[in-house]
């Protein structure tokens, strides 16, 4: 078993919890790296963070294949920790851990080798469960296609991948539905038990399984999540999967935001964070008659973070909204968006889900399952 800590450094504040990203100030790592960015569910905000790719590491040819997993490991670790706001470890070089939910579903980390297939077998798996990336197994060297041929030689078990970005709350919300609506239906077609997995088996994977147990299999979220803690320590994103919850029962109602820089000596003017995290940037685009640098955008519900770059320097727009400075002095641009029915039903069906502890109506349980239902398959 890998050696995994989840101790809390802060408590969530209701208020600024969200969809946002890491209230970042440094631009983002040159090529050679591999961008994972972080989460935002409190006051605290991690630094944008980066892991190098396999690609551009050159370990020291002192360093046996172990060290070099092993430093891996503690640089992923560290990655984690920073970006999900807890201690959290994973060690690759001890193999595949994981820990029975239910009877019906584990959650656990990636497989690393073709004989993990025979081990889940072995244990009544017959849905493998991928969340990975595939920059994700690049970093540890995983060769997923010899993963998915040889399960595909077995008559008794499924390889199935549904993609969800590491360290990002706001593609895991906006994924949720994709990705629950594929598992929903590997379930009903295979049965057995089900091996959910990530990178470390202790965000994306822990959260795909807790949205399962809320949508499908009748727990409040409270009670799921609780039951999951038991199982497993782990640090999944709640509030995406509030978010994610509302999003289906409302229609996935989105609102146009207007985002503006003023400035004729500029030549370049770009906007981070938003929905599209902090290793992505949009251009605004120059209007001559109002001397504005523009950009519009479609967003979901939801509170954002984002920084300009101009002329490529981050920076932030005083006219805009300020975030309150972090405990490193940082500051970002923040933008809350609400939609048309605020003050109505869409906004007290969100209030609600954003309790402690919120449950479904026998209504909304059946709207959901009917959604995963219809929801087209993925390839």
């Amino acid at each position: 078993m890998n050696c995994l800590q989840n101790l809390p450094r802060w408590s969530p504040s209701p208020s600024r919890s969200g969809f946002g990203y890491p209230r970042h100030v440094k631009p983002p790592p040159p090529p050679c790296f591999l961008r994972i960015t972080g989460a935002v569910d409190s006051a605290d905000r991690p630094r944008s963070l980066a892991l190098k790719a396999v690609s551009g590491s050159t370990p020291s040819m002192e360093m046996s294949g172990s060290e070099v997993e092993e430093e891996k490991s503690e640089e992923y670790s560290t990655t984690m920790t920073g970006a999900m706001g807890a201690v959290l470890t994973y060690r690759h070089e001890l193999g595949m851990n994981y820990n029975f939910i239910r009877p019906d579903l584990i959650v656990g980390s990636c497989l690393q080798t073709p004989k993990d297939v025979d081990k889940l077998r072995a244990i009544g798996v017959k849905t493998i469960f991928c969340l990975q990336q595939d920059p994700d197994l690049e970093y540890f060297g995983v060769d997923i296609k010899a993963i998915q041929d040889y399960a595909e030689t077995c008559d008794d078990i499924q390889h199935l991948r549904a993609r969800i970005r590491d360290f990002d709350p706001f593609d895991l919300r906006m994924r949720l539905p994709a990705v629950v609506s594929k598992l929903y239906k590997a379930i009903n077609r295979n049965g057995g038990v089900t091996y959910i997995h990530c990178t470390a088996g202790l965000g994306r994977a822990p959260a795909v399984a807790l949205a399962y147990m809320f949508w499908v299999q009748g727990y409040k979220l409270g009670e799921a999540h609780r039951l999951l803690q038991s199982k497993r320590s782990c640090f999944p994103k709640v509030y995406a999967i509030k978010s994610a919850t509302a999003d289906i029962l409302t229609g996935f109602k989105k609102k146009p935001i207007s985002l503006t820089w003023q400035g004729y000596n500029s030549s370049t003017v770009e906007v981070s964070g938003l929905d599209i995290g902090w290793g992505e940037r949009l251009p605004l685009q120059f209007d001559e008659e109002q001397g504005l640098w523009k950009l519009t955008r479609e967003l979901p519900e939801g509170d954002y973070e984002y920084k300009y770059i101009v002329d490529g320097e981050w920076t932030c727009n005083k006219q805009e909204l300020l975030t309150s400075p972090n405990k490193d002095g940082h500051v970002n641009n923040y933008i809350k968006v609400l939609g048309d029915d605020h003050s109505s039903a869409g906004a007290a069906l969100r209030n609600r889900l954003n309790a402690d502890d919120p449950d479904l109506t026998r209504d909304e349980r059946l709207q959901i399952r009917q959604y995963l239902e219809a929801y087209p398959d993925e390839e």
